[in-house]
């Protein structure tokens, strides 16, 4: 790519369906090492989408008679499970969103990446890529074509990211994916105070939570935005500060950094 940091959608059929299986994946065998949440998921769902799988096997282990290896292990583990499937399979990949394609380098073999814009649940199947967006990445011209082929029978929309622009693209993921789920847990236990229980907390937020995603996929996160700060209202974030004094005053400093995020959002939005 022309710029570094920088994404390019690449063309796909429908969002969020299965799509036919490309004439690059017809009659090939691929192995999956890992049978971790992704690991599981990635080979049911290539065998729903017509492709002859191969595991999941296990870390260290190297699946046999494959066109194209998939590793779904931690970032630390990707050189050594590639140094296990050395001279395996023609084309191997990881699933990582923040780690180089040079880690695959011992596997002798030409390189792609494939990471699912997805988080994954114990016991999720197929469905859980319909319409997700799929980074991809390849070492030749024909190892990122093999990525956006699986990505799509996935039924997933692939984008291809350039090595520079990697970390950025996997913080941005963990910012909207890990750190909410960190926030979550910040307001239950706030909730506390009120003398809410975690599991009826959880239970009363989450139709917000729901709504208000809903409200920024539709109008960004400036118009989105609503509350006392988008209204100037101090008075009322000082005693939402005070309540959390009390009930959990370690989360203090998370909710002032908050208020300045948020207020400077309010300015860009006024």
């Amino acid at each position: 790519m022309s710029q570094a940091g920088r994404y390019r959608k690449l063309r796909s059929g429908p969002a969020g369906a299965m799509n036919p299986t490309s004439e690059r994946l017809r009659n090939v065998r691929v192995g999956v090492v890992g049978a971790g949440r992704l690991g599981s998921a990635l080979a049911r769902g290539l065998a729903q989408a017509g492709i002859e799988v191969a595991g999941p096997v296990g870390r260290g282990e190297a699946p046999s008679g494959c066109a194209a290896i998939v590793l779904c292990v931690p970032d630390g583990e990707i050189r050594a499970a590639a140094t296990a499937v050395h001279g395996a399979a023609p084309l191997v990949g990881h699933t990582s969103g923040a780690t180089p394609l040079s880690a695959l380098d011992p596997a002798g073999a030409d390189a792609f990446g494939l990471h699912p814009l997805q988080t994954f649940a114990p016991g999720d199947g197929p469905e859980a890529f319909a319409g997700a967006g799929c980074a991809v990445a390849g070492c030749t011209p024909a190892a990122l074509a093999s990525a956006a082929d699986l990505a799509r029978a996935l039924g997933m929309t692939p984008f291809e990211i350039d090595e520079e622009g990697r970390a950025a693209y996997h913080a941005a993921a963990s910012v909207a994916s890990n750190f909410l789920v960190t926030l979550m847990a910040a307001a239950e236990r706030i909730a506390a105070g009120a003398g809410l229980e975690p599991a009826e907390a959880r239970a009363l937020l989450m139709p917000l939570v729901r709504r208000t995603l809903d409200n920024v996929a539709e109008l960004g996160p400036e118009r989105a935005l609503t509350g006392p700060i988008a209204r100037g209202d101090e008075a009322t974030v000082a005693r939402q500060r005070e309540a959390i004094a009390e009930a959990a005053p370690e989360l203090l400093d998370l909710f002032d950094d908050f208020v300045k995020r948020t207020q400077d959002l309010a300015a860009v939005r006024s």
